[in-house]
């Protein structure tokens, strides 16, 4: 097949790319070229998408069986792509998220939950927030058509060559040893689904010429927390690297040493009504249509492999926190802080 990515050179579009080049597929990959390199054995296009002369440059004398959109972040973006691609494609898969539904980590959600509200024709350069995602799709599903369109909501994805930073974090903080804040919970359960096997059952789908809706992710109580750092401890840690659990309210307290939830240390969620539901995604229709989600120590171990190869990133500073993508926001707690908190509650 003669497959367009919109994206295609790093993380989710990367793992698109690879798989679709191991299956024989023909890969044009469409983005600006300034972030990581495209794969070997792609046709690289350079251009940005918000630009409609560029997007019209890259459709002028081509035509593919299939798009795969893994970038859009605004309404007016997919848009724009769905509507020139329209004539010279006949299948779109969009990568959505589960952020996308109202009621998203509030209660269990399937495929029929409510959308947030956010129109198609949502004017450009939104601020960003979650229901831009929901407007997308209904942009898609509006210029490109709902009988020749795929929708996969995805879950967390992680994996080699992650942005972001949450896995790799954690697994170099475990590199570099000694004692380890681990918070909250250890039995409370997670759904992280590997960036490759996203891309595998993406590809499945659109192989067949599946239309419709999948909400695609790990699922739920396939792993804990305590699993999750245990794993990453094993794969990286140092010799006198040691878990010290503390409970999630001693890290809520108020404070200057209060922590916040997800950001200063990737993927806690603690246990309250606004969180309880982040890891009840019912993602049972995307497992009966095929997806297979290998486990976790192997994601972790061939990420870790991926970071030693990789070595130092840009987006990590002298501290070890990382850069949260189109933000100021830095991911990960100081070491001082850290170290604060287990001498205090550890």
């Amino acid at each position: 097949m003669k497959i367009l990515l919109l994206g295609g050179s790093s993380f989710l579009g990367r793992a698109y790319a690879v798989e679709a080049l191991a299956r024989g597929h023909h890969v044009t990959t469409f983005n600006r070229g300034l972030g990581a390199a495209d794969p070997p054995g792609v046709e690289s296009v350079r251009g940005d998408r918000d630009s409609a002369a560029d997007v019209a440059r890259l459709v002028e004398g081509r035509s593919w069986d299939a798009v795969v959109d893994t970038s859009a972040q605004q309404p007016a973006q997919a848009s724009l792509s769905a509507r020139l691609l329209r004539e010279r494609a006949d299948h779109y898969t969009f990568v959505s998220s589960v952020h996308a539904y109202a009621d998203w980590a509030t209660r269990v959600i399937d495929e029929d939950a409510e959308l947030l509200p956010c129109p198609a024709d949502a004017p450009p350069e939104q601020p960003s927030g979650r229901e831009l995602k929901a407007g997308c799709e209904r942009a898609v599903l509006e210029d490109f058509g709902a009988e020749r369109s795929l929708i996969l909501n995805s879950g967390l994805l992680v994996g080699p060559h992650e942005r972001g930073g949450r896995l790799p974090w954690w697994l170099e903080r475990m590199a570099r040893g000694g004692r380890v804040l681990a918070p909250g919970d250890p039995e409370r359960t997670m759904q992280v689904i590997d960036v490759r096997d996203f891309a595998v059952f993406g590809l499945d789908r659109l192989e067949a010429g599946t239309t419709g809706r999948f909400l695609t992710t790990a699922p739920p109580g396939r792993l804990t927390f305590g699993e999750w750092l245990e794993t990453c401890r094993e794969i990286a840690g140092a010799p006198d690297t040691e878990l010290v659990w503390v409970a999630d309210d001693r890290l809520l307290a108020d404070g200057p040493d209060q922590v916040a939830p997800w950001l200063e240390l990737p993927f806690w969620a603690p246990d309250l009504p606004e969180w309880k539901y982040i890891w009840q995604v019912d993602s049972s229709r995307a497992r009966a249509a095929g997806l297979r989600c290998r486990p976790f120590a192997e994601t972790a171990r061939d990420t870790w492999e991926w970071l030693r190869e990789r070595g130092p990133a840009d987006d990590t500073d002298a501290e070890g926190r990382k850069r949260v993508p189109g933000s100021a926001l830095r991911q990960g707690i100081e070491p001082a802080k850290e170290q604060r908190l287990l001498a205090a509650f550890g």
